[in-house]
């Protein structure tokens, strides 16, 4: 029997919830960040890009908990002037398993240039399609997310945005809230194994990463907001914890402390 692995090498060891006075001091650095994106023409510059990309077939697709509020909302950042954009949503009262079960239901045999994976609990920056495929295309990233603001309950210490950061190249890209795909790991990397909750899932993607040589990021520029909920508050992470082991026994992963590394910092974008 092949022995399942210590929680230890796929946790990240962090919480990740913000509250109380230190949330409030995280708001207002989030809010200093996003002025200086602004004034710096940083922005400005993305938009450049997202001008000249060629048209591309974008799938965004996402499982929603009733009434979606906050999906609906977000949903004119995921529209896009320049690419063909086809949005696959789905209830979660129509649909019976966990999260990964029910994106291979819902994406079906659908293809397309990007990919993009989004929850519903999300708050997105305005025009986020457009420039994150400009920045997947202009960083030749196979795999990518937004950065989370500093004030969104996160697990992950290494997906929070850094200051003065355009993107960062790394080793992992996580789960969600938002996750981008590229045509060639989106056929690599799905249909998604039938995990109801997804815990080590990207660990396992980071390893295929490294094998095959693909590039992998965090836009800083284009953090979203993850502060209506806390990590896993539907469910127990016991049994997240439990399926995490099952899955990661049969096959390759990079350990937490491997994926929390950034390898690059790009500050502008490549001329």
């Amino acid at each position: 029997m092949t022995p399942l692995p210590d929680p230890e090498s796929f946790l990240s060891g962090e919480h990740g919830e913000v509250g109380g006075r230190r949330g409030a001091l995280r708001s207002a650095a989030d809010r200093a960040f996003d002025a200086w994106l602004g004034a710096s023409g940083t922005l400005r510059s993305i938009d450049v890009a997202a001008e000249t990309r060629p048209p591309r077939d974008v799938l965004v697709a996402s499982v929603y908990r009733p009434p979606g509020d906050l999906l609906t909302a977000a949903r004119p950042a995921l529209e896009s002037s320049r690419h063909r954009v086809q949005h696959r949503f789905g209830s979660t009262a129509d649909f019976h398993g966990g999260k990964f079960e029910n994106l291979n239901a819902l994406i079906g045999d659908a293809a397309a240039d990007w990919l993009l994976i989004v929850d519903d609990d999300v708050v997105l920056p305005s025009r986020f399609l457009d420039r994150m495929i400009a920045l997947g295309e202009a960083f030749g990233l196979a795999l990518a997310q937004p950065a989370q603001s500093l004030a969104s309950h996160a697990a992950w210490q290494v997906t929070r945005r850094r200051p003065r950061s355009l993107l960062r190249e790394t080793r992992f890209v996580e789960i969600g809230p938002v996750t981008v795909f590229r045509r060639d790991a989106a056929n690599a990397l799905l249909p998604f194994p039938p995990l109801r909750y997804g815990w080590g899932l990207d660990l396992a993607w980071a390893a295929t990463a490294l094998e095959r040589g693909w590039r992998m990021g965090i836009a800083d520029a284009l953090a979203v907001r993850h502060e209506s909920s806390t990590v896993g508050n539907a469910y127990s992470s016991d049994a997240a914890i439990e399926e995490a082991r099952e899955f990661l026994s049969t096959r390759p992963y990079l350990s937490s402390a491997a994926v929390q590394e950034t390898l690059v910092t790009h500050r502008r974008l490549p001329r």
